[in-house]
C-alpha cells in the first residue's frame, strides 16, 4: 500500500470517529432522525377515586434520538398535548430543557403507571451552558412532559395513575 493511500485510509477513519462523536452527543443532528413521532393518548387517573383527571394526546419519543430532541423543535403545548417518553428499563433520569421555548411540567411514570415525580420545570436563563442547565430528576420507565401548570389545573399529583389507550 502506498503512503498516500494509508493517509487517505487513515484521513478517513478520523473523520468517521469524529462523526460518530458528534452523533452519539447530540443524535438529533441528522435530519429526519426525529421526525415522524407516533401518537398515543394517554388517560391520567386519580389513584383514590379512579376518576379520570385529564386526557393527554402525546407524540411518543421511544428512540435516544427522539429522547434527546424532546419537545425542543415544538413552539408551544396546548392543554391536553404533550410528549410521552418511553425508556428501556425502570431507571433514574435526569430531564432539562435544553433549547426550549416554554415552561413545562415533567411527570415521572413507573411502568405500572403510578406518577412517582412531578415537576414544575421553568426555563433556564438565556446563555445556559448545557452542563449548567437544571437536571430534573426522578424514577420510572416513562417521562410525561405537559404544559407548564396543566398537572396543577387538572389536580394530578403524584400516586395517580398514567393508563395507554
Amino acid at each position: 500500500m502506498t503512503s498516500r493511500a494509508r493517509t487517505v485510509l487513515f484521513l478517513a477513519a478520523v473523520l468517521v470517529a469524529a462523526g460518530s462523536v458528534v452523533y452519539l452527543t447530540n443524535p438529533a443532528i441528522i435530519p429526519g432522525s426525529t421526525s415522524d413521532y407516533d401518537r398515543t393518548t394517554l388517560t391520567i387517573v386519580d389513584d383514590e377515586t379512579g376518576d379520570t383527571l385529564a386526557r393527554v394526546d402525546a407524540r411518543v419519543a421511544d428512540t435516544h434520538a427522539k429522547r434527546y430532541t424532546g419537545l425542543s423543535d415544538t413552539k408551544s403545548l396546548e392543554a391536553g398535548e404533550g410528549m410521552w417518553f418511553v425508556h428501556d428499563s425502570s431507571g433514574t433520569y435526569a430531564y432539562v430543557m435544553r433549547d426550549m421555548d416554554f415552561p413545562l411540567d415533567i411527570l415521572f411514570v413507573a411502568e405500572n403507571g403510578t406518577i412517582t415525580t412531578i415537576h414544575h420545570a421553568e426555563l433556564d436563563p438565556e446563555g445556559t451552558s448545557e452542563s449548567d442547565l437544571t437536571r430534573y430528576r426522578g424514577t420510572g420507565t416513562y417521562v410525561l412532559e405537559v404544559p407548564y401548570g396543566y398537572t396543577n389545573e387538572t389536580g394530578i399529583e403524584e400516586g395517580d395513575r398514567v393508563v395507554l389507550d
